[in-house]
C-alpha cells in the first residue's frame, strides 16, 4: 500500500480499513463466550502496529509536524524485511508493547544503547523489571483461584448480602488485573535488547522505560480512576491518543474525539457487548471524576478538607470507592456477553450507574453552594 499509493490519506484509510476488517473477521469466526487465547490475540497487537506504520509514513511527507510526530515519521518506504522484523519482533509480538518502526530501526542500527558503539548494559535493569513481573504473576497465581469470574454466575453469589457482592467485585478487580499487569511488566526482553533504552534522565541517569507498559507504583497507590488508566497499558493508550484522539482535532469537539477513541478501543478489543459497555462506563466515570476534581479545587471548604489531617481517612474512602467502581466496568469486560453481565449488574441493583449519574446531576448544584460566585464567573469566562 505504501509503495503503490504513496503518502496519501488513501494509504492510511486503506490500511486502517483492511487491518480492522481482517481483525474483526477473526473475532467473528473464532470468538467464544470464554477468554480465548487464539491467533487474534497477537493479531490485535499487529493491527495497531501496521495502522500506526501507515500514519508514520504519511507524516513523513507532511509539514509542520509536532515533536511526537517528528520522532516517529518515516522519511522513506521501509523494506519488506524491516516491516517483517518490526511486525514480529519477539519482545512485543504476543501482548505488546506498541513501539514505532523508527524505534525499531534505531535498535537495529545499534543506536539504543548507553554505551555508543557497544551493546547496552541492560542485564541488571532487565532482570529488575522481569523480577517485578514474576512477583505480579505469583500474586495472580495465588489469589486468582479464590476470585474466579465464574463465581458471579452462581446461585451462591446471588445469595450473598449486598455488601458482600460489592466487596467481592472490589477484591476480584484487584486480582484479575494482575493477569494483565504481569504480562506487561515482564518486559525485560525489551530492555535487554535495548529497545527499552530512553536516554538520560534529569539527573543524568540512564533510563530504560521506553517500552514500559505499566507504572506499578502509581497503579497501586493512586486513588483516581484517571491515575489508574494513565498507569495501565500505557503504550496502547498512547497509540490511541496519537493516532485516533489527536487526529480527530478537525472535529473541533474534544468530547466527541474522546467518545470516538473509546469506541475504537471497544471494537478493537472484540465484538462482545461487554467491551462496549466497559468503555462507555469509562467515559462516564472519567468525566464525572474530572468534574469532582474541579469542584474540590475551586471550593475553599473542600480544598481545606483535602489538605487537612483527615486526608488519610479520606484517602482510604477514595481507594474503596475507586476500586469498587474500577471493578464495576470490568465485570462486562471479563464476562463478555449480555446475559452474563446483566445478571451481575441486576444482583447489585446497577449501583455503579446510579452512583455516577447521581454525581453527574448533583455536582453542578454543589458548585453553586460551595464555590464562590467570583470563582464561578472566572471559570465561565475561561
Amino acid at each position: 500500500m505504501m509503495r503503490l499509493m504513496g503518502r496519501t490519506i488513501t494509504t492510511v484509510l486503506s490500511s486502517f480499513i483492511f487491518q480492522m476488517a481482517y481483525l474483526l473477521s477473526g473475532y467473528y469466526y473464532t470468538a467464544t463466550e470464554e477468554y480465548d487465547i487464539k491467533w487474534t490475540m497477537p493479531q490485535c497487537v499487529l493491527a495497531l502496529k501496521l495502522i500506526g506504520l501507515s500514519f508514520d509514513y504519511y507524516d513523513g511527507g507532511q509539514e509542520p509536524l509536532n515533536e511526537e510526530q517528528k520522532r516517529s515519521a518515516l522519511a522513506n518506504v521501509p523494506s519488506l524485511l524491516e516491516v517483517i522484523g518490526f511486525s514480529y519482533f519477539y519482545g512485543g509480538f504476543l501482548v505488546g508493547p506498541q513501539f514505532t518502526l523508527r524505534s525499531y530501526q534505531r535498535l537495529v542500527k545499534g543506536e539504543l544503547t548507553d554505551c555508543p558503539g557497544q551493546p547496552p548494559n541492560s542485564v541488571i535493569p532487565a532482570m529488575k523489571r522481569f523480577s517485578l513481573g514474576l512477583l505480579c504473576l505469583v500474586i495472580y497465581a495465588i489469589f486468582s483461584p479464590h476470585y474466579p469470574d465464574s463465581y458471579y454466575l452462581t446461585d451462591e453469589y446471588d445469595a450473598q448480602p449486598f455488601w458482600y457482592r460489592c466487596v467481592f467485585i472490589l477484591l476480584w478487580a484487584k486480582v484479575i488485573l494482575y493477569k494483565y499487569v504481569s504480562c506487561w511488566v515482564i518486559e525485560g526482553v525489551c530492555i535487554l535488547s535495548g529497545l527499552g533504552y530512553n536516554g538520560l534522565g534529569q539527573n543524568g541517569e540512564h533510563q530504560w522505560d521506553a517500552c514500559a507498559n505499566m507504572k506499578v507504583w502509581t497503579f497501586e497507590t493512586t486513588p483516581l480512576f484517571t491515575g489508574t488508566i494513565a498507569s495501565f497499558n500505557i503504550n496502547t493508550n498512547a497509540w490511541v491518543a496519537r493516532h485516533v484522539f489527536k487526529r480527530l482535532k478537525f472535529l473541533g469537539n474534544k468530547l466527541l474525539s474522546q467518545v470516538t477513541a473509546l469506541a475504537f478501543l471497544a471494537i478493537w478489543h472484540g465484538t462482545h457487548s461487554g467491551y462496549l459497555l466497559c468503555f462507555s462506563m469509562e467515559f462516564i466515570i472519567v468525566n464525572v471524576e474530572r468534574q469532582a476534581q474541579a469542584l474540590v479545587r475551586d471550593s475553599p471548604l473542600l480544598t481545606r478538607l483535602a489538605n487537612s489531617p483527615l486526608y488519610p481517612l479520606i484517602y482510604l474512602v477514595q481507594q474503596f470507592i475507586h476500586w469498587l467502581f474500577m471493578g464495576y466496568p470490568l465485570v462486562p469486560f471479563c464476562l463478555f456477553t449480555y446475559d452474563k453481565w446483566l445478571r451481575v449488574y441486576s444482583s447489585i441493583y446497577f449501583c455503579g450507574h446510579i452512583f455516577f449519574f447521581t454525581l453527574y446531576l448533583v455536582i453542578p448544584y454543589l458548585r453553586k453552594v460551595l464555590v464562590p460566585r467570583k470563582e464561578r464567573s472566572e471559570k465561565k469566562e475561561d
